[in-house]
Parts: structure tokens; sequence; C-alpha cells
């Protein structure tokens, strides 16, 4: 666990090395307009994908006004809490390299989990959906050749599972995206690396390939490793506390997690009419009598069922279900979702994203997750 000074203080700017930059230089300058470049960063745990995809969105900004964030890490997402898949779309350089930071999704669909080996269909039908979703809105023109709408580039950010089905699920992913640019980040332990070349084709295929290979950055500006091993449940536990820390108004005092948890025990939750709320259940199954008992004081996405597809209903968050009431047919939420999109709401998703541990027995300190980017 990180010591509390060391949540306080923002880490230090990571130093680019040239190898680095001239990759992003090349993906954002040396790409045509139209159609924008599309840019698929993978490699093993620890290697520095979701930095380079930060720095990547930075220097793509210096020539477009948008750029379309596919994040398909639902350990570490980058713009989320944990368990989304989502598309972003980022109109603002990241000041920290270091620091992720909330934003509101374009689209995002609700995993439940922090691997995809939970059940990797399912996730690669949510990253399918998403991608097709983008080339629907951000891509593609019309036939006629008139651009109605406006043509983005997107960085795909991807998790460090690259062995055994997590390797199938990247050539999975690779062959339904077809990037044109694959960034593959290689760390000095040779073993757990991406196969050399275009790992993703087939031998005899003969398609052309834009595939840059880099090393992994090992020094930040201080000349420390970048690339000692994290907490991964602690920087979840973060990104869940500076999402809720949102409904708690910002001249509330809650530098601490014990400040924090008081605010949202004080803070009014939402009535909801248990009528009008379905409750899925995504990896057990549940008796229809326990069925809103077993959802009290869990985290739930919050979701609208779509007609098109019952199987892929998109998310507008997380909600912290802090009471039933059946004799009152209320369930009361706690969530930053405002009320016109919760208005929406009509189905609560329950995975396996718990309220962190420290904010039930606050025992930690603060957040270090942007939520003002």
């Amino acid at each position: 666990m990180a010591s509390s000074s060391e949540l306080e203080n923002p880490s230090p700017m990571i130093v680019i090395p040239q190898q680095w930059s001239e990759a992003a230089e090349s993906i954002a300058y040396d790409s045509v307009t139209s159609p924008p470049p599309v840019a698929f960063v993978c490699g093993a745990k620890n290697c520095g994908k979701t930095t380079f995809s930060r720095y990547l969105l930075n220097i793509l900004l210096q020539r477009y006004k948008k750029v379309a964030y596919l994040d398909t890490d639902v350990g570490q997402p980058e713009f989320t809490p944990p368990g989304f898949l989502s598309l972003t779309l980022v109109d603002k350089p990241t000041p920290d390299l270091a620091i992720p930071c909330l934003k509101t999704p374009d689209r995002c669909f609700f995993f439940g989990d922090v691997s995809s080996k939970r059940d990797p269909t399912a996730y690669l039908t949510y990253i399918s959906d998403l991608y097709d979703y983008y080339r629907r809105e951000y891509y593609m023109s019309n036939q006629s050749g008139n651009r109605t709408k406006t043509e983005l580039p997107l960085v795909i950010n991807t998790p460090g599972w690259v062995k055994g089905v997590g390797y199938d699920i990247l050539v999975n992913m690779l062959n339904h995206i077809a990037p044109t640019h694959v960034v593959k980040i290689n760390i000095s332990a040779g073993s757990k690396n991406l196969p050399d070349g275009p790992f993703w084709l087939d031998e005899d295929c003969k398609e052309t390939v834009n595939l840059i290979e880099i090393n992994s950055a090992r020094q930040d500006s201080f000349n420390r490793s970048v690339l000692n091993q994290k907490d991964a449940r602690l920087l979840r536990d973060q990104r869940i506390i500076a999402y809720f820390r949102q409904c708690i108004p910002s001249n509330t005092k809650t530098t601490t997690i014990k400040e924090l948890a008081h605010a949202l025990a004080s803070h009014p939750p939402y009535e909801v009419p248990i009528s009008s709320i379905k409750i899925r259940h995504l990896y057990c199954q549940v008796p229809s009598t326990e069925i809103f008992y077993s959802v009290n004081a869990t985290i739930v996405g919050l979701a609208i069922s779509s007609k098109e597809s019952k199987n892929l209903p998109p998310c507008v968050g997380l909600g912290i279900v802090r009471g039933i009431d059946t004799f009152k047919d209320l369930i009361y939420v706690i969530t930053p979702v405002p009320p016109s999109t919760l208005e929406k709401v009509d189905l609560f998703l329950q995975g396996f994203i718990e309220i962190p541990t420290c904010l039930l027995q606050n025992g930690c300190e603060h957040s270090g997750v942007r939520t003002d980017c």
C-alpha cells in the first residue's frame, strides 16, 4: 500500500524518451487527415501503455480538435471507474501523464469486473460495439463524399494480459478493429513480450501493417524507475473514491476518507421506485425473493435498457445502493449521475465492483485521481 504522502503528492513528470516522441509524432503527423489514424497500443503489464496513450492523445490534440479514446482495460481504465469499457471524446491535453482523470464517456458499458477473463465473449462484444459506434459516428463519411460528421483519430489502450486467453482476446480485437497503427511496447523481460512482427495476422496475409515497436520508459524526471509494481487494488479504490467524491459539493471539506465517508453518509440519496427498476446480476444467479436485498449496500452499474439489443444496455455511471425499503417501494441510491440522466435509468447491473474497504473503515487518505480535467 502506498503511504499517505505518496497519495497526496502528484507524481513527477515522466521523461518521454525520444523513441516515444518519434512514434507519437509519426502517428499524428505522418498520417493523412482523412481518414484519421487509428492507433492500437499494446504490450505486457507495466510497460507504459497508459502513459504512452496519454502522451499520444496530447500530440494528436495538437493537430485535431478532438480525439476519441477507446479504453479496453477494465481493471485500470483511464477516464472511468473500474469495470467499464468506454469510448470517450477528449478535447483537452492531459496535464499530468502520471495521474488519470475522470471524464464522462460518449458511450460505455458496465462489464462489472476488473479482468476480461470473467467473460471473454461479452468483453469482445462490448469492444466491437464501441468500435463500430466510433466508425459510424466519428470515422466514416457518407457515401456521397460530403462529410457530414467530424472525423476523429482514435487511440485504443489495452490491458497487459498478453498470454493464453489474453493473447487470443488481443488478436480478436486487432482483427476486428484493423488499426492504421499498432504500437507494441516491449520490456526487458523478453519472454513476457508479445511476439515479434504483426503477430495477429496469418502468415499468408499480404496486408501492409504500420507496426511501431518501442521500448518501455524506465525513468522519471528524478531518474527513478517508473516500472515498479503498482498496487492494482489501491489504484482501483482511488478511482472509485474519486468518482463518488463528485457527489459532494466542492465547498465541503473532504480531504480525508473519514470526512468523505461522513459526507456520503450525510448526503441525501435519490429515491428510486422499485417497480421502475430491473436488477441484472452479471455473473451469478439470485433467487427472485432475494433479488433486491442482494444489491443492498453494493455498487451497481446504472444502465438504460436497449430495445435494439437486450444484452448491450448502455451504462451512464455507478451508484451505491444505500438502502431498500420494500414497504415504501423505494431504493435509495447515491450517485454523481445528474437527475436528468438518472431519470432514464431502468436497469441496475451488479458485478464484482466493490465499495472500497478503506471507505467503509475510514482508514486511508484521499484519492490521487483528478476529477477536474
